[in-house]
């Protein structure tokens, strides 16, 4: 039996085969990029075709069972692999299901090589599972020249304004977010946030898709949930939420933040 706000040590695998079928609002994985390489915290796939299909097809055929038909999911990786993952969640969710993809450009690290551009992105991409998905607008923040272009203030309203043609234009706040984010900068190595896990993600990240695609009371699951920032967010913004690693020190130390 799967308990709501609950982390699982096990194979997100077999953990999703006990999910009841549309019964999930939103999903976020940071998943396995096939790198090939070996982490301090986890060993990751190759960056074989083959390998990546035969890993992924069988949990995003669970991650489509088990979200509801207003649910939307976000996996996110970097350019290894994006392109078949695509192939695969266009298979599965549907090309018309596809919504976006958004390059997250984290901008830390050191430059590791003379003969190629350097890294600084990861890419999400995110589908819903039918045209009928949440929604909720977010915008960035009021810039000095925002202000500037709203330069009147209406006291009823609360609010500045600007004079076009004889008309009133409220500021309604910054500008719509592009699928391009570049304002929330990845942890440097002496962040408060950190806590000892290799691929830990910022709060902020996870801040703005949880508010963008889901509702107070609804239920976000990560299966790939490393550091748990998922999870704590989810539980600051007043959802329910399933964890899951099959790493024991994600659980570990997702426990111990969400406690």
């Amino acid at each position: 039996m799967i308990e709501l706000n609950n982390t699982y040590c096990m194979d997100n695998l077999e953990l999703m085969k006990q999910i009841d079928d549309n019964s999930i609002d939103l999903i976020y994985c940071d998943i396995l990029y096939g790198t090939g390489k070996k982490f301090k915290d986890y060993k990751d796939l190759k960056p074989q075709k083959e390998i990546i299909e035969e890993f992924y097809i069988p949990r995003i055929k669970e991650m489509y069972r088990i979200l509801k038909d207003t649910g939307s999911i976000y996996l996110q990786m970097d350019y290894r692999i994006s392109h078949w993952v695509r192939c695969i969640m266009d298979n599965l969710f549907g090309y018309e299901n596809f919504r976006n993809k958004i390059v997250w450009k984290y901008g830390l690290g050191n430059a590791r090589t003379e003969t190629n551009f350097l890294d600084k992105h990861d890419e999400i991409l995110y589908y819903s599972k039918s045209k009928e998905f949440v929604w909720n607008l977010q915008r960035g923040e009021v810039t000095p020249q925002m202000k500037a272009k709203y330069c009147h203030w209406d006291e009823d309203e609360q609010n500045f304004y600007m004079i076009n043609k004889g008309k009133r234009y409220y500021l309604k706040g910054g500008k719509k977010l592009e699928n391009v984010w570049i304002d929330i900068p990845n942890m440097s190595s002496t962040s408060g946030e950190r806590v000892g896990y290799d691929t830990q993600k910022p709060k902020e990240l996870l801040e703005r898709i949880i508010n963008v695609s889901s509702q107070e009371g609804q239920i976000v699951a990560d299966f790939f949930c490393g550091s748990g920032t998922t999870l704590v967010v989810a539980k600051e913004l007043g959802r329910q939420y399933i964890g899951c690693d099959i790493n024991p020190k994600a659980i570990e130390i997702s426990n111990q933040r969400l406690n």
